[in-house]
């Protein structure tokens, strides 16, 4: 059972950071921005907020105190279903933190590399040939979007922008100007036969996890691509890897993966049709991450509601 005295604004508040790279950046950064509280690495039972990424089983069991988790980072489907972690304390996921740009580029680069037939290119050069392949308009390129949260949004807006047809698929009903928006399953399936450049950035939820099989796979068009940055749950990589070699799908950019990090010798790391990154489409920017975490924490200790809190049912 977890006992959380409430807060009263006046007693400093411990705060645990864990990270399994970078922890003294985000204690150094988040202790001068919140004077007078203790922020560091060490997980006392007092601790009222923990602000983590991947932590290990168990993290969780001895702060009994804990009235708050700040994920860093947007999924937060690694701390969903924990057992040392009590369903009634909120999760607080970071919105945008400049990961919204980062994606952005990430986006640009995949649609490029396809659009302008950078992957033919490629398999030329190795064979020391020279043609030039037809031009392709960027109004006639369709592009659509999983995915329409804040990250979503802001990459269908940008390409949009760009001058792409761009089209997006949420769960529930949304309007984004200059975006054809579907939403629900047969809206989907009609979406995707009718999609040059499928990019995945859903949420990991009962609903996404394998949402990219071979069925739907199979309904792009011979020669399509995909840029996959959601969660690797959702992508099926043996049909994707049937897909490739069908070449229903021309291209693939690869950030997440079912396991990571991906093993060596799995065939998609050497597939000609493939670019792999490892899980690096948006990183979460250490000093905007902490800004955002701070200025909610010292919200929370003012009794004021704060953006980002997830949504358990939904898993974001």
């Amino acid at each position: 059972m977890h006992l959380r005295p409430p807060a009263t604004g006046k007693e400093p508040a411990v705060i645990t950071v864990y990270h399994p790279e970078h922890p003294h950046s985000y204690i150094a950064t988040l202790s001068r921005l919140l004077p007078g509280h203790t922020v560091s690495d060490q997980s006392e039972p007092c601790t009222r907020y923990a602000v983590v990424w991947n932590p290990p089983e168990g993290f969780f069991s001895r702060l009994s105190g804990l009235q708050g988790i700040f994920a860093l980072g947007a999924g937060v489907d690694r701390l969903l279903g924990r057992h040392d972690l009590a369903a009634d304390i909120p999760i607080y996921r970071l919105t945008d933190a400049g990961m919204a740009e980062q994606m952005i580029e990430y986006a640009r680069y995949g649609v490029l590399h396809w659009q302008r037939s950078f992957d033919f290119y490629r398999t030329q050069q190795q064979v020391q040939q020279w043609q030039v392949q037809p031009d392709r308009r960027k109004a006639d390129t369709r592009i659509s979007v999983l995915g329409l949260g804040e990250m979503g949004g802001r990459v269908a807006a940008a390409l949009a922008g760009d001058g792409y047809c761009v089209s997006g698929y949420s769960r529930k009903m949304r309007t984004l100007a200059g975006i054809n928006c579907v939403h629900g399953e047969d809206q989907l399936n009609a979406l995707l036969t009718q999609t040059d450049v499928l990019i995945n950035l859903l949420p990991s939820t009962a609903l996404t996890r394998g949402l990219l099989n071979a069925e739907r796979l199979a309904l792009l068009p011979a020669g399509s691509a995909l840029i996959h940055a959601g969660r690797g749950d959702q992508l099926d990589e043996n049909a994707l890897l049937a897909a490739l070699d069908s070449g229903v799908l021309r291209f693939a950019l690869l950030d997440v993966f079912a396991l990571e990090p991906l093993a060596a010798g799995h065939p998609l790391w050497r597939h000609p049709r493939t670019i792999i990154t490892p899980h690096s489409a948006a990183q979460t920017l250490i000093g905007e991450a902490a800004a955002q975490i701070a200025r909610r924490i010292q919200a929370l200790e003012q009794g004021q509601e704060v953006t980002g809190k997830v949504e358990r049912s939904r898993a974001y």
